[in-house]
């Protein structure tokens, strides 16, 4: 559970501002979105190569 301190006389929309940013903080929508299908293992491998090898090529174009 978060919790937000409030000064006394603190605006309620910067106390509602400061909520949204610890809560994005915490990555917990990417979670829920991330677990809301299922992924089989194998294309979550392919995919993981891919990105490595989109990583590798932008690398040695660096150099």
């Amino acid at each position: 559970m978060l919790v937000v301190p409030v000064k006394e006389g603190e605006n309620i929309e910067r106390a509602l501002k400061k909520y949204k940013k610890k809560f994005e903080k915490t990555g917990r929508m990417r979670e829920i979105r991330r677990r809301k299908e299922f992924i089989k293992p194998s294309i979550l491998g392919r995919q993981a190569r891919i990105k490595a090898a989109y990583k590798q090529r932008l690398q040695s174009k660096e150099i």
